[in-house]
Order: structure tokens, then C-alpha cells, then sequence
């Protein structure tokens, strides 16, 4: 018999089933640094290696994923999503120079289905696994009445840690420095509503074909993001001093994020003509009627990272980076020279950085 808290929408053995379904996924995360398993309380994390660090700095973030999220509900595929969220929370970590240690992940939904709350912990796990991160923990919340029963959220939040005098950042960058891009999957996961501004005013549907973009749109859509934190650690590890600052190509766009990372007075000439954006930005900018170089603070247009570098190692970088599969190239160079910064954009979301603009025309 359904008691009076199923009644009221809330189903407990619905989310036990989940647990059950995900504990493999997560445990496949789990070091000799994890203590306990699935279902606690509270996630251990045993940190006495930080005793052989000499000034070990802790560094957090957390994220979510966005409105991509209403993508996969459409279709019913979840398997993605979870990587996107890795992606936003531990990328970031990455940017400071901070090895990513452990995670935590939030889904909050109007029904616990198990089989769909499983598929999207599997892609955090997998996720996970990819750049080095334990799965520590976890929270699956039912609100039935606030969410539909099939909508749902989630978010994440991470830790990791650097020594202090590894830590990258605008300090660290140097007139002549090169400015390398990384390319992106897709749209990772900024921009989504926009986009789905633009199919309803095309009446689009995400099940539709779409031959410009040479698939079903949903699933194009969904192009999971990018991770870099597991070639990043690699490359930090094989070449000590030789990034100065990444830049996370997030929200607000190429320009604005790239001046977070440069110190003030310095600025950068991002020469549009060394890549080409792939064929989901240019078809769906072509849907808004808009040029490309007007997205550009909305969608990361095939740039998903930034890495600042000193000039005598640009080209190890690169050959680092793409030895890891992630394709790169010299975007731009950074100087301290004075100038107009008319047309820049300087420094972004409460930080005074450098001063960055777009030049030229996007290869074609």
C-alpha cells in the first residue's frame, strides 16, 4: 500500500532503486582516498598527502547545467548531461592550476524515475573518472508540484588543490606571452536559450531533421561538453612554468572571459582567422538572422579554453595539447604596449582584468 508521503508524490523506494542502479558508476570513481561508499551521510576524503605540499591552496566551484537540460527531457536521453556538468564545475578548477580531488552532485526533479536519475549519475561518474575526480557524494530530490514529473535540474560542485606557487592566474602573464585557443565540441553548455528562442521562432522541434545541421537537432544539440581537466593536469605535469593563466570559455563569451585572466593594462587581438566556428554555430546564427561576430558573447563559437603561455613554449603546448587529443592553435599574442581600448572588452563579472577584442574574419 502507497503510504501518505507517496501520496503525496514523494516515492522513497524510487529513490533507493536509483541509488542501487548508479552505486557501480560512482565506485568506479573511488581511490584509496575515499573512504566509505554510497549512501552516507556526509563523503570522506582522506587529505593527508597535503602534509607534503609546502602551502597546498584548496580551490572549489560549482556549477550546473543549464537549460540544455530541457534538450534532454524532450528526447528522453540523459546519458549526456552528466559529462556537461563535470565539464562546468571542474574545468574550472583547472583554470587556477588546482588538480581536481572530489565531487558532489544535486538533482532535484518532480519524479524519481530510476532508471532516467541512474543515467544521468552514470555520465557524472564516467565524468568523473575522465578528469581524475571521486564521486564522493550525492543528493536526489523529489518535488512533486514544483516540477513536472518529468523535469529536473542539476548541479555540482568540486574540490581540488594546488601548491601556492603553482597557481595560475593574470600574475603570472608577461608582455609577448601567446594566447593558445582549444577547441570546443560544440556549444557545451552556454547559449541554450538562445537556441531554443531560435527553433520556436522557426517552429522547430528538437525530434525534427535538420539536413544544414546534418542530424536530428535535439541530438546535435546535445554534443556533450568538452573535458580538459585530464589533458591540462598532463601538460601542467610535463611542462612546470609553462602556462601562465587559463581562461574557461563560459558564459559572457570569448572576449570577456580572456580578459579575467590578463593582468590590467595588458590587452589581446584574438585573430578570428585562425579557425573556422563549426557548422551548429554557423547554422544557427544564420536561423536568427545574426552574424556570427554578433553571438560571440553569447556562444564560444569552437573555443572552449584559453591557455596564456610564455612564448618559447607556445609550441610544446600545442604539441602537448594535441598529443591529448585537443586541438589547438595561436590565437593571439598579449601586450602591455599603451593603446585605445575602444571596441575592447576589459575584465568581466566583477574582476578588473586585460582588455580583449575580435579582430578579422572567421576562416571560412
Amino acid at each position: 500500500m502507497a503510504n501518505k508521503y507517496q501520496e503525496a508524490g514523494v516515492d522513497t523506494a524510487a529513490g533507493d532503486l536509483a541509488v542501487e542502479l548508479m552505486k557501480s558508476a560512482v565506485a568506479k570513481t573511488h581511490n584509496s582516498s575515499v573512504l566509505g561508499g554510497v549512501g552516507g551521510f556526509a563523503g570522506l576524503y582522506d587529505v593527508s598527502f597535503l602534509t607534503k605540499y609546502d602551502r597546498p591552496l584548496l580551490a572549489t566551484s560549482t556549477d550546473g547545467v543549464g537549460t540544455k537540460v530541457a534538450i534532454a527531457q524532450a528526447l528522453d536521453k540523459h546519458d549526456t548531461i552528466g559529462q556537461d556538468l563535470v565539464g562546468m564545475v571542474v574545468d574550472d578548477i583547472i583554470v587556477v592550476g588546482a588538480k581536481p580531488l572530489f565531487m558532489t552532485d544535486y538533482i532535484a526533479c518532480g519524479k524519481v524515475v530510476p532508471e532516467r536519475i541512474a543515467a544521468i549519475v552514470r555520465g557524472i561518474a564516467e565524468a568523473c573518472s575522465a578528469t581524475g575526480t571521486a564521486l564522493v557524494g550525492g543528493e536526489t530530490a523529489e518535488h512533486p508540484g514544483l516540477l513536472g514529473p518529468d523535469d529536473y535540474d542539476v548541479a555540482g560542485a568540486a574540490v581540488g588543490v594546488v601548491e601556492a606557487d603553482a597557481m595560475l592566474g593574470a600574475e603570472k602573464v608577461r608582455h609577448g606571452d601567446v594566447v593558445i585557443a582549444m577547441e570546443s565540441s560544440g556549444l557545451h553548455s552556454n547559449g541554450y536559450s538562445l537556441v531554443r528562442h531560435l527553433l520556436a521562432g522557426r517552429d522547430l522541434g528538437y525530434s525534427d531533421h535538420s539536413d544544414d545541421l546534418g542530424g536530428v537537432i535535439g541530438e546535435v544539440l546535445l554534443e556533450p561538453t568538452r573535458l580538459y581537466t585530464g589533458p591540462l593536469v598532463g601538460v601542467l605535469e610535463e611542462l612546470p612554468g609553462a602556462i601562465h593563466s587559463l581562461s574557461h570559455v563560459t558564459g559572457g563569451g570569448i572576449a570577456a572571459n580572456l580578459a579575467r585572466v590578463l593582468p590590467i593594462g595588458s590587452w589581446v587581438e584574438v585573430d578570428r582567422s585562425t579557425w573556422s566556428p563549426a557548422p551548429v554555430f554557423r547554422v544557427l546564427a544564420d536561423w536568427g538572422s545574426m552574424s556570427l561576430e554578433e553571438t560571440e558573447s553569447t556562444w564560444n563559437l569552437g573555443i572552449g579554453m584559453f591557455a596564456v603561455v610564455s612564448a618559447d613554449a607556445a609550441t610544446s603546448v600545442v604539441r602537448a595539447l594535441e598529443a591529448r587529443g585537443i586541438r589547438s592553435w595561436v590565437a593571439g599574442r598579449v601586450s602591455t604596449e599603451k593603446r585605445d581600448f575602444s571596441g575592447f572588452e576589459q575584465g568581466a563579472k566583477g574582476v578588473d582584468g586585460g582588455a580583449v577584442r575580435l579582430v578579422s574574419a572567421y576562416a571560412a
